[in-house]
């Protein structure tokens, strides 16, 4: 059978890391077909934005580029633009009616059909919409999952129950899903095989994670990372992102038990006051919150966080932003991700009253994030003289520089040899950039090894 024709793949990817890991899965899906990726859109044969509803005028972002991909799209008749992912969940009759250029809008739970919506789109001429949400699990129809370089995404749940009133997930991804949890050791084992060492499981909320056990019994996240620990050669484990109400003991207690859990974990909290926490549907307190921080650093005492904050939800008063900074001051963070509170059309906390006045939302943002950053700051400062693991993985902005992760998720930059990447080094931190730590080797060995 001959080969497909080659064909260029671009593909714009927007929010979330279940985004870059549905990307590459598309990539995957794709590569029959013959298509091979290429940096930019204007090389392009099949033209794929990859779209995330979450953050303010998401909707305007993607038909802003997609206005930028219409000249291209006409100079190349030939050329399929699609538009995956949350929007397209959200606004796909939208998408085809105000930009008729594009051929397919496809959900976040149906790209495993591209290749049928590709040859619909080429042979009849037609514009494609698929937004259901199947019946069958996607993952059972995808290629499997291949590394490239040592870190990797490993998607294992899906969607989300919560209804938090500011978010959209459960309306764009649908409800909670969690893959087998045979499906996930044998793809933990491919990736492996193909040079990975750290692996990070993902989904829209990871640790509510219910798979199907080999036994038929039901594993929790905790049980699959520690069977995941067993996998040879798999060195790191993480996950993201989280609700604190699955955060429960026995994934606690993984964190000071399994050596491959890494000492970072992002648990997203979004506000410090118990009124807004309950007017978001977030189903735990702020002090439910610090309790759960109190174990896990009972489990593991250099364990570090991250967390999600939104100042300006409705009705949150200086009081309630106060409650927030107080929160903040008393657990300490070491990454965080800070945004005004926009209206998500469809959402409950759209039609809320009163809504804050942007000015306001400002203000306490800033106010926030000079806290947040001086916190991140400071952790990154605490580590100089440290000495820890770094996984190198790519190479650096400067010749014979290559840059490694630490265990805090943190870039750190080395002196080494590129044949070292795919390696976990000790160093020993001597300085601090803007979002970087620079290191030197630790010890003679190890620095003889770099030569």
């Amino acid at each position: 059978m001959a080969n497909p024709t080659r064909k260029k793949l671009f593909i714009k990817t927007y929010g979330c890391q279940m985004n870059v890991y549905d990307s590459a899965r598309m990539a995957d899906v794709l590569a029959p077909l013959g298509y091979t990726a290429t940096e930019t859109a204007e090389e392009a044969d099949m033209v794929i934005l990859n779209t995330c509803h979450i953050r303010e005028k998401a909707a305007e972002k993607v038909f802003s580029d997609l206005g930028r991909i219409r000249p291209l799209k006409n100079a190349k008749d030939n050329m399929i633009v699609a538009v995956a992912g949350c929007v397209a969940q959200a606004e796909g009759s939208e998408i085809l009616a105000r930009a008729p250029h594009v051929d397919i809008v496809v959900g976040p739970q149906a790209y495993h059909r591209l290749p049928e919506m590709v040859a619909r789109a080429t042979r009849a001429r037609e514009q494609v919409l698929d937004t259901d949400f199947p019946a069958e699990p996607k993952f059972d129809h995808l290629p499997a999952p291949r590394a490239d370089g040592p870190t990797a995404f490993l998607s294992v749940q899906e969607g989300c129950d919560k209804f938090c009133t500011f978010c959209v997930v459960p309306y764009t991804r649908g409800a909670e899903y969690s893959r087998p949890a045979a499906d996930v050791l044998r793809e933990a084992r491919i990736l492996v095989g193909g040079g990975a060492r750290e692996i990070t499981l993902l989904g829209q909320n990871v640790n509510a994670f219910h798979g199907e056990g080999p036994d038929g019994s039901t594993w929790t996240l905790g049980r699959l990372i520690r069977a995941l620990a067993e996998v040879d050669g798999l060195a790191r484990i993480r996950y993201t992102t989280s609700h604190p109400r699955d955060m429960d003991d026995d994934l606690i207690a993984a964190h000071g038990e399994v050596p491959q859990l890494m000492p970072f974990l992002h648990l997203p909290v979004q506000s410090g006051s118990d009124k807004i926490l309950a007017a978001m549907n977030r189903g735990h307190t702020a002090d439910d919150f610090r309790r759960i921080v109190d174990k896990l650093r009972g489990a593991r005492a250099d364990i570090a966080l991250s967390s999600d904050f939104i100042t300006g939800y409705p009705g949150e008063t200086d009081k309630d932003f106060d409650e927030t900074m107080e929160l903040v001051g008393d657990v300490g963070f070491v990454q965080s991700f800070s945004f005004k509170y926009s209206p998500r059309p469809g959402t409950p906390a759209a039609l809320l009253k009163p809504q804050v006045p942007d000015d306001v939302k400002t203000e306490r943002l800033h106010l926030l994030q000079q806290v947040l950053d001086a916190q991140l700051r400071a952790f990154n400062t605490s580590c100089v003289g440290s000495t820890f693991d770094i996984l190198l993985t790519n190479p650096g902005r400067y010749p014979g520089q290559i840059v490694g992760r630490s265990p805090y998720l943190q870039a750190v930059h080395v002196m080494a040899d590129p044949k070292h990447i795919g390696s976990i080094v000790p160093v020993k931190v001597v300085s601090v950039e803007a979002y970087s730590l620079g290191a030197v080797w630790a010890d003679n060995e190890t620095k003889a090894a770099s030569a």
